[in-house]
């Protein structure tokens, strides 16, 4: 895949690509390498489905992949990131687009959004939190980051297998040669304590885009609440929590992640079927959320039914990841439209 040039305003050039058909759907970095990730065989059927229907527009970052990586480059916060953007867009020629935020990259997409609303039609966020400071909190992120500076070939390998869940062996393999490659120990340790410092929260209530908030982890890494919370927080956001253990996106159940995305992007649809959502509930969760209809508290539910209570907040999740709920007003709103179809 062939790699074009942009200029962001300050003189830094990134390297991005664009492939496909459809709606674009620019696709943002974190610690990149678009060129190495193409080696990656579940990336690259992942980019393959997704450009059968999107456009699809990749970049690295200032400091990182086929970006300049000057040890120079100042600073790497928000700014920087939101510089990276314009420049790529407006050199690709795209005025309106979705946004992939992508862990690290999911604030950046907030702030473009909430500061460019004429620019974004939609928003799928995965991973991330509005305050990078509380991405980086779980106890097994800080250790990962503690080895930028002791070791990073060490570093690439953990984050790669031991974080973000890699385990087979020609695809852990390439992603770690893909971090390894992406840019250095100490523009990677820029990039992470400037990151420390990037709080969006104050933007959320402009942003006007429809959002697509997605988790797929467990507490070790951001615990789904705090993604929930996200959600909840935007004026048009969507949280729906993917199946599985492993904290990617196209990997796992990767042909469902895809038609979701797409879905999204293209119509606007969570494939959150209406009408037939609540069948999918098993019978424990029929009773919770009917519990949670009669405005019962978790602990309330908890009681009535003999169980624990972090065992309801599972059911919970379990309800409104089948019924594209946003959260607990959003899921009842689902079960009576369902009950009583206007």
């Amino acid at each position: 895949m062939d790699v074009r040039f942009a200029r962001a305003r300050d003189g830094v050039t990134l390297g991005y690509q664009m492939f496909g058909q459809g709606p674009p759907l620019v696709w943002m970095p974190s610690l990149s390498n678009i060129v190495a990730q193409w080696r990656i065989p579940a990336l690259r059927a992942a980019y393959e489905g997704l450009a059968r229907s999107l456009t699809v527009i990749l970049y690295d970052g200032r400091g990182t992949g086929a970006s300049d990586r000057r040890i120079d480059l100042g600073d790497l916060g928000l700014d920087a990131h939101l510089r990276d953007l314009h420049a790529v867009l407006d050199d690709a020629g795209l005025h309106r687009v979705s946004l992939l935020g992508y862990y690290h990259s999911v604030p950046t997409a907030l702030a473009f959004a909430a500061r460019n609303p004429g620019r974004v039609d939609r928003l799928v966020l995965f991973g991330g939190t509005a305050r990078l400071r509380e991405a980086m909190l779980p106890a097994q992120t800080q250790a990962l980051l503690s080895l930028v500076d002791q070791d990073w070939g060490l570093f690439a390998d953990a984050a790669a297998t031991a974080w973000l869940g890699w385990d087979a062996a020609s695809s852990g393999r390439w992603t770690a040669e893909s971090f390894r490659t992406a840019t250095s120990a100490p523009i990677a340790k820029a990039w992470f304590e400037a990151a420390r410092d990037i709080d969006v929260t104050g933007e959320l209530a402009v942003v006007r885009a429809p959002a697509l908030v997605l988790p797929r982890q467990g507490e070790q890494r951001i615990p789904a609440e705090t993604t929930r919370r996200l959600a909840e927080t935007l004026p048009d956001g969507r949280f729906v929590e993917l199946p599985g253990a492993t904290p990617t996106l196209f990997i796992e159940n990767q042909d469902a992640d895809v038609r979701l995305v797409t879905g999204f992007v293209a119509t606007g649809s969570t494939g959150a079927a209406g009408g037939s959502a609540p069948c999918r509930l098993t019978p424990r969760e029929t009773e919770v959320l009917g519990l949670l209809a009669s405005g019962d508290s978790n602990a309330e539910i908890a009681r009535r039914l003999g169980i624990a209570v972090h065992t309801v907040e599972r059911h919970l999740s379990s309800i409104y990841r089948k019924l594209g709920a946003r959260g607990r007003s959003d899921a009842v709103r689902l079960m009576l439209d369902f009950r009583h179809p206007r």
